[in-house]
């Protein structure tokens, strides 16, 4: 044997999942390791596939918003709002102001509530347990205020073709105004407590790095895509409901790493802020929260394609209709799931321990990945 084949090395697959709890859901990561430096990453998805699109050609118009509940279920009424917005757009309707008004406020709360939960996870894969408590601490603020909106914590089913379902509390405003100084507080302690901790920088600045270009070339959007310098946010570069109206900043990364699309959400959590406090403001104290449509639609033959601001990137749906009760075709165009295109060129040459920092910077939901 020569010295040459003596000294050779070979690869080793490692299964990373799906049951693997950093894997943030029934996700698979093959892993080629060298040493333990990662060489390749296969990602494998569908353990949790569920056919919603396939389901929607079955059900009415008012029944697939549930649907859409449960495929991002954490930013559920942003992923209402992507539903009804292309049922709207099909059928030319126009939202009561003050329908729109509490869309964007319950919508950018929960985009808080969302980033709270991706502030904790993070700080839960580099090691710390604290910030959990953290995140989890304000998440509960939020989720009782949407409890006391909609009647639930989660699937909200709230959002309807046209408006809302019901009026909200009548101290609706006060409880928002009440609430918005605790997570104002909350986001500045998390943001002390973990972003420059010198044990997180050194587990995620320079980890798993993606040039603006790439992330473009890739299908990268939202946060993931902001944090390599492309300033592109639906809500500002394609308006939707009233987001016109409001004044707030894109925060853009500079290197596109780990830590990079951790700051981000944390910068997004104050604009967040910004926005709903703008909302409360200019909101009409009374009038109607729902357009004049029929209890079961039917949107005259057509398509339509409505994309909005997920937590996660950009939603799109895409809709066509034969003119009956139920959709003809439905497609999705899910943030997380294009997201995951980029995981393996940046996995590439990291170590196996980052593996778990890189996907988790990407803040995945996987019943919007495989639906």
């Amino acid at each position: 044997m020569t010295e040459a084949q003596r000294l050779e090395s070979v690869d080793i697959l490692v299964n990373m999942g799906p049951q693997h709890p950093s894997t943030h859901g029934v996700f698979r990561m093959v892993l080629w390791v060298d040493g333990e430096r990662i060489v390749d990453c296969d990602p494998h998805i569908g353990y949790l596939h569920r056919g919603s699109e396939k389901l929607s050609e079955g059900e009415l118009y008012s029944q697939i918003i549930t649907l859409f509940d449960r495929m991002d279920y954490i930013g559920n009424f942003n992923t209402e709002l992507a539903f009804v917005g292309a049922v709207e757009k099909m059928m030319a309707l126009t939202v009561p102001e003050r329908a729109e008004y509490i869309r964007v406020i319950l919508c950018e709360l929960n985009r808080i509530s969302s980033h709270m939960l991706f502030y904790g996870t993070m700080g839960l894969d580099a090691g710390a347990m604290t910030p959990i408590m953290y995140g989890f601490r304000e998440r509960e603020r939020i989720q009782n205020l949407f409890e006391a909106v909609t009647g639930a914590r989660m699937m909200h089913n709230y959002f309807r073709i046209g408006g809302l379902r019901e009026e909200p509390p009548d101290d609706f405003v006060a409880r928002v105004r009440g609430v918005l100084p605790a997570i104002e507080q909350g986001i500045e302690e998390g943001d002390r407590l973990l972003t420059y901790n010198e044990v997180f920088l050194a587990r995620s600045r320079g980890i798993g790095v993606i040039s603006g270009q790439e992330a473009l070339d890739y299908g990268l959007t939202g946060p993931s895509l902001r944090a390599s310098g492309i300033p592109d946010d639906i809500r500002a570069v394609e308006p939707y409901s009233v987001y016109d109206r409001f004044d707030f900043d894109i925060p853009v990364g500079e290197t596109g790493d780990t830590w990079d699309r951790y700051a981000m959400r944390v910068e997004e959590m104050r604009q967040s802020v910004k926005i709903v406090k703008q909302a409360l403001d200019q909101m009409p104290e009374t009038g109607p929260i729902k357009a004049q449509v029929r209890g079961i639609p039917r949107p005259p033959k057509g398509e339509a394609y409505f994309r909005a601001e997920n937590p996660r990137g950009e939603i799109g749906v895409y809709l066509v209709s034969d003119g009956g009760d139920k959709p003809y075709r439905l497609k999705v165009r899910p943030p997380s799931f294009a997201n995951l295109q980029a995981l393996r060129p940046m996995l590439r040459n990291t170590y196996v321990a980052d593996a778990v920092m890189v996907l988790g910077s990407l803040d995945i939901v996987l019943g919007e990945v495989d639906r």
